[in-house]
């Protein structure tokens, strides 16, 4: 079936753009994941429908992947197609005080972009390595930044193959979530609106938030950012240390020393040790606490 599926996926992407079984650990922050069946790169939205609608029609098992900065793949792999934005969904551009963003886009690129045009607004991006599209679909923020505070509208592929804008409220931001955990689509383009502001100023606080993400965060280890989201009234790290689970370790899978709510890789981990490690740093909360953890990484 796969074959096949190559084969009608060749009729309008080059072959050096379609993988058969390709490693996640190369598409993933945690350095963990075994083979997709198929991975496909797409670099505008005509590729990006057309692929979606022939893997519909196969019935095929499909995932969008960004960054991979908050998955955590299986080591048997992924049994379906991964489709990636590649190369061309990652333009950026200014009109005023929006900045116009292609879903493929790094964070960070995009939050550099901004400064660079002495647009603030952005600034809590500049250490998130995710790309702009997942940033939408988590509501990616840091440090009292967040998506929903800057986001005018965006572009949507919907499941039947039509392109639509959402405006913020209709993405439904939430923390860490939005429309995009109940509807199957994509995010295209997106476009913030921003203020001006100098260009100095800007980059005293990207350097001050950078400063405060390298002391306090375990950067030199591979990971998923924070593992867990913040629970109402409390700091997921703050638990976990409580719990006395501070360094606790299962192979190469680690409760980072340096800051409890990260899970990281510290060489050679697989995903079957992170994620056990991650059932424990639930059970154990929820004993010490009565608090149960939800995860922010997804199980792909």
């Amino acid at each position: 079936m796969r074959d096949r599926l190559k084969k009608g996926l060749s009729a309008f992407l080059p072959e050096n753009r379609i993988f058969m079984d390709e490693p996640l650990s190369r598409h993933s922050t945690f350095k963990t994941g075994g083979p997709a069946s198929l991975f496909v790169r797409v670099t505008d939205v005509d590729e990006l429908r057309r692929t979606i609608r022939l893997l519909q029609e196969e019935g095929e098992r499909v995932f969008l992947l960004g960054r991979g900065s908050n998955i955590l793949a299986d080591d048997a792999g992924f049994d379906g197609t991964i489709v990636q934005l590649a190369e061309g969904f990652d333009r950026i551009r200014t009109e005023g005080e929006r900045l116009i963003v292609q879903a493929g886009a790094s964070m960070i690129r995009t939050a550099v972009v901004a400064r660079d045009s002495g647009l603030s607004g952005l600034e809590f991006a500049s250490g998130i390595p995710g790309s702009v599209g997942g940033g939408v679909v988590m509501n990616a923020g840091a440090y009292g930044g967040e998506m929903r505070q800057v986001i005018e509208e965006a572009d949507l592929l919907l499941e039947d193959g039509s392109l639509r804008t959402f405006t913020c409220a209709e993405l439904e931001l939430g923390y860490r979530t939005s429309v995009l955990k109940r509807i199957r689509a994509c995010v295209v383009e997106v476009r913030f609106r921003l203020t001006q502001a100098p260009k100095d100023v800007i980059s005293q606080t990207m350097e001050e938030l950078n400063r405060r993400r390298i002391l306090k965060q375990p950067l030199e280890y591979a990971s998923a950012g924070s593992t867990f989201k913040r629970p109402e009234g409390h700091f997921a790290g703050q638990l976990i240390e409580e719990a006395g689970l501070k360094g606790l370790k299962i192979g190469d899978a680690q409760v980072s020393e340096k800051h409890c709510g990260f899970v990281i890789n510290r060489g050679n981990a697989t995903s079957a040790e992170i994620k056990g490690l991650i059932d424990i740093i639930q059970k154990r909360v929820y004993e010490h606490s009565g608090i149960m953890l939800e995860r922010e990484v997804i199980y792909l």
